[in-house]
């Protein structure tokens, strides 16, 4: 009787391959590496030079976190020809029309496809909509490789929960999902996770229930922040602080508490399209899911023009007014700009003719300008007529009062967007979600 995958993986007479090394996809070769030998592959020639001197091109990992590591980066596709476990974790973004662009998934398919061997496994971590394994990415790997699936090769799915900047929530100690083409793929793919993540493995009964599992992740989270921010527009024209009226709905042992602000990134912003794409191509409008993104696709634009209102109101022309953006990033104490929607703030600001200068400690002002058309600000030209703190870096949880007077004029106002400031009692004219 043949060895298992699992058995041949951990007495390291097999091998495992991430493919795609982002975020998602390096924390999760370095940890397997410290237990089996893994091949570590990315297209970008330049990120695997980099992480074969311990550095992680996505700011998140230390040098120390490559120490004791069985692993070898490349981006060499004969380096894969050794291989029988394969991750795929490449990004599931969407494209201009918010439609899901499933390209860098069928291109690393196609890489994993052209040397999959019999009685080799491949298993998705990438975002996708139910059915995007087996209806889309299986027979790529069919077709290439030439192989049957289940009689010559293993298909599963696990869904990455990696949450970029959180050092408490990490791979190890939160739950995985995981899940396989047949009961004995199920079996094998669960435990090779377990190697890894010591919360434990949840076995979901199949592929589409855990790819649907994680698309509903994200998409209760996107709704939920979407009812807070759309509350939070209702308070505003009734004049009523949001936070304290959350913090008194919140002393109900059942409240949700989510908070009003920007839903951009590479997850919550993105994932609900993958699931409202599908359901249309099954006939059915979701009305829900899609009001909840309207929102959340709106909250930019909303912050842009109450700042200007703000400005106006003080007499202020719009042209020649200047505002200073702090924060151009997607979240906190990250340096990933994917998806940011500061932007819209931004963009929204600049629509009335008005200077913005941008911020920002973690962002990169090459990444900012190839992206989004514009770069860091290398130094405050102060007096600003409008300051807005878009994105609650550590940075910024220091700054008093004394520093915004320095930098705003004299009729300046303050825009705390994630009101970081809310309860330090500024004599500022401070507005806040």
């Amino acid at each position: 009787m043949e060895e298992k995958i699992y058995d041949r993986l951990v007495k390291k007479e097999a091998k495992l391959a991430v493919i795609g090394l982002g975020y998602v996809g390096l924390p999760i070769a370095l940890e397997f590496a410290k237990k089996i030998r893994v091949v570590g592959f990315d297209i970008n020639a330049d990120r695997v030079a980099l992480m074969k001197q311990n550095v992680d091109p996505s700011n998140e990992l230390e040098a120390s976190d490559f120490d004791g590591c069985d692993i070898s980066f490349t981006h060499k596709l004969e380096d894969l020809k050794d291989v029988q476990f394969f991750i795929v974790a490449v990004p599931t973004p969407i494209d201009d029309s918010k439609k899901p662009n499933i390209k860098p998934l069928l291109g690393a398919t196609e890489t994993v496809a052209k040397v999959l061997k019999k009685g080799d496994y491949v298993v998705y971590e990438s975002t996708v909509y139910p059915g995007c394994t087996e209806e889309d990415c299986l027979p790529v790997l069919e077709r290439i490789s030439g192989l049957t699936f289940k009689k010559d090769f293993k298909v599963g799915y696990s869904p990455e929960r990696i949450n970029p900047g959180d050092k408490v929530h990490t791979l190890a100690n939160i739950i995985k999902v995981s899940s396989g083409c047949d009961a004995v793929s199920a079996e094998e793919i669960a435990k090779t996770y377990e190697l890894v993540v010591e919360a434990g493995v949840h076995r979901a009964s199949s592929i589409k229930v855990a790819e649907a599992a994680k698309i509903i992740e994200n998409t209760q989270r996107d709704l939920n922040i979407a009812l807070i921010n759309e509350l939070s527009m209702i308070f505003g024209k009734m004049n009523i602080n949001t936070y304290d009226v959350l913090e008194a709905a919140g002393t109900k042992w059942n409240f949700l508490k989510f908070q009003p602000g920007l839903v951009g990134g590479h997850c919550i912003g993105v994932d609900p399209y993958y699931l409202t794409h599908k359901a249309k191509q099954l006939g059915y409008h979701a009305k829900i899911i899609n009001s909840g993104r309207a929102v959340n696709d709106s909250m930019g634009a909303y912050v842009g023009n109450k700042t200007v209102k703000k400005i106006l109101a003080k007499g202020k022309s719009l042209i020649g007014s200047k505002v200073l953006v702090m924060g151009a990033t997607f979240k906190e104490d990250v340096s990933d700009i994917r998806n940011s929607k500061v932007v819209d703030v931004i963009n929204e600001i600049k629509s009335f003719s008005c200077k913005v200068d941008v911020v920002d400690p973690h962002a990169d002002s090459d990444e900012l300008k190839q992206e989004y058309g514009f770069e860091l600000t290398e130094n405050i030209n102060a007096p600003y007529d409008a300051v807005i703190v878009a994105v609650n870096h550590n940075d910024y949880l220091s700054l008093d009062e004394a520093y915004y007077k320095s930098i705003l004029s004299k009729k300046g106002v303050l825009v705390d967007i994630k009101g970081i400031y809310k309860d330090s009692n500024f004599k500022l004219d401070y507005w806040t979600l």
